[in-house]
């Protein structure tokens, strides 16, 4: 050993003998999960070239991810030499590919894989509507392969057409996930799904689909929660009659299905169930027939008539959210309203309601409608989500709590309008929206009130007048929480902060959080509150 300034130098590291590679020498499993790190099945399988002994390792990787790069024949040529089990995930990404090579590629992948299969094609070049069906009709459809041992599979395909497998039983799988598909072929998608075909199911999610999806109807006694949004069947006669018959379903979310006619379902043990907007877009009188006696969350965000929506006895319900009711406007918003004063009256005690207040940019000349809400259900949680577009909205607001003094907690969220970009501006000085203007001295005895919460401020006067005169009302307050919307400058939001202190009472805590979300979440869950979709 040298010494060096008085220290003894660490010995020198032994030399390897030429051409050993101490790399190979590791453990098997180590190499494995090096290889995984890549993320790159295809750079993986490169490392064949390194030696004999490394020709076998990338095939035993449990989890494959393909890129773009390597397209269909490249990914359905490694699959070929991929000796064990997929026992993870098999995840492919593709561009423009066509059905016919995502059709050869899960051929090659349904023996192999036990685990979570993932296939996203990505569309390159937008196409019009009849440059889409003309690709189809020379193309043909991808045809999905029965995958006995796959747990999940989720694809989205950019719109190519998709056909469900008349054969087969999907053992083991518990999720499926659908987006972006045309669906084609004899099998239809509720028979794919039920019972029979997919015993283990748990979830069924199908998003922006067209096609062949009229008259769906599902049979399954696994399912626990169905998730449809975005579909547009093939005719003019639209989605049909939608049946769903499952003793173990606890969730149904149904959005935007265009040309829906009537709606059955059988859940016996279902908890919570959300319909926006699909029969609301249609012309026919809505027809549903819903069995739910379990049901405790409601979310009918659509049209609504008692004569011919009938529920059976809901007498575990614990919330309701309902249409947006326009403050403002022309006997077409009184008839659309009405969708909510129907369902409200078919209630005399809930402990939630979310209701909805909405404003159309110009009044003028507009009818106040907030007189045609004679009565609400007794409730302890109040939820409104107002959209003021820049009106004042104090009268409305005053209007509701004036029919639900026995409140306790109540939540206001502020929200832009649906698609709107600019910041709301102020409406024009004498605008009819301050009208009636006795909120503004009026006496109301919010005697129950305890805690308030206000999310999205903008630090506006509406806000403030509003506020000032909740302090007032609410007698027994004893916390207020808000949160101000990311738009607002941090020295306007304390200058208003500032201000809403000064309105209140010491016994009363004031807080301002940053992220509202959080904060809201405990509220809607330790208030029976929670189970509503954030975008209702």
């Amino acid at each position: 050993m040298e010494h060096i300034d008085g220290e003894i130098a660490a010995p020198a590291p032994p030399r390897l003998p030429p051409g050993e590679d101490r790399l190979s020498a590791l453990p098997d499993d180590i190499l494995i999960q090096i290889l995984m790190k890549l993320r790159d099945a295809a750079a993986a399988a490169k490392t064949s070239v390194l030696s004999r002994h490394w020709r076998r390792h990338w095939a035993l990787l449990p989890e494959l991810c393909f890129h773009p790069a390597t397209g269909p024949q490249g990914i359905r040529a490694a699959l070929e030499s991929h000796e064990g089990l997929i026992t993870r995930r098999l995840a492919v990404e593709v561009i423009d590919a066509t059905p016919e090579s995502l059709t050869a590629l899960l051929l090659v992948a349904a023996p192999r894989l036990s685990g979570d299969l993932q296939l996203i094609n990505e569309v390159g070049q937008k196409q019009t509507e009849d440059e889409a069906a003309e690709a189809e009709a020379e193309n043909g459809a991808l045809e999905l392969p029965c995958f006995e041992n796959a747990t999940t599979i989720r694809l989205d395909l950019g719109y190519l057409a998709l056909a469900m497998p008349p054969l087969g039983v999907f053992a083991g799988l518990t999720d499926l996930f659908l987006a972006g598909v045309d669906l084609r072929g004899p099998c239809m998608l509720g028979d794919a799904a039920s019972s029979l075909r997919c015993p283990a199911l748990r979830k069924l999610t199908v998003h922006h689909a067209r096609g062949r999806l009229a008259n769906f109807a599902i049979h399954s006694d696994s399912l626990l929660e169905i998730d449809l949004k975005h579909l547009q069947a093939d005719g003019a006669l639209g989605l049909g009659k939608f049946t769903i018959h499952s003793a173990s379903l606890l969730q149904i979310e149904l959005r935007n299905l265009q040309g829906i006619q009537a709606l059955t379902v059988f859940a016996p043990a279902l908890q919570m169930l959300s319909v926006i907007r699909s029969f609301a877009n249609g012309v026919t009188q809505p027809v549903a027939n819903i069995y739910a006696p379990q049901l405790k969350f409601l979310t009918w965000n659509d049209a609504y008539d008692a004569s011919s929506t009938q529920f059976c006895n809901m007498k575990n319900i614990k919330c309701v959210a309902t249409y947006p009711f326009s403050v403002y406007g022309k006997d077409a918003c009184r008839s659309r309203n009405s969708f909510c004063l129907r369902l409200i009256r078919r209630f005399e005690l809930i402990r939630c309601l979310r209701f909805m207040l909405f404003y159309v940019p110009d009044i003028t000349n507009e009818q106040y409608l907030m007189e045609d809400i004679t009565r609400l259900p007794d409730i302890t949680h109040l939820a409104l989500d107002i959209y003021p577009n820049g009106h004042s909205f104090g009268a409305s607001v005053f209007h509701v709590l004036g029919m639900c003094t026995g409140v306790k907690m109540l939540l206001f969220t502020l929200r832009n309008t649906p698609g709107q970009t600019k910041a709301q501006t102020a409406c024009p000085s004498g605008c009819a929206c301050d009208q009636p203007p006795n909120w503004k001295n009026q006496k109301l005895a919010l005697n129950c009130l305890q805690k308030v919460q206000i999310w999205e401020l903008r630090g506006t006067e509406h806000e403030a007048a509003l506020m000032k005169r909740l302090f007032d009302w609410a007698t027994v307050l004893e916390k207020v929480t808000i949160a101000f919307h990311g738009s607002v400058p941090e020295s306007k939001a304390k200058e208003f902060f500032q201000m809403l202190q000064s309105f209140s009472r010491l016994e009363i805590r004031v807080k301002q959080v940053m992220a509202p979300l959080a904060e809201n979440q405990a509220f809607l869950k330790g208030n029976t509150y929670q189970g509503f979709s954030k975008n209702t």
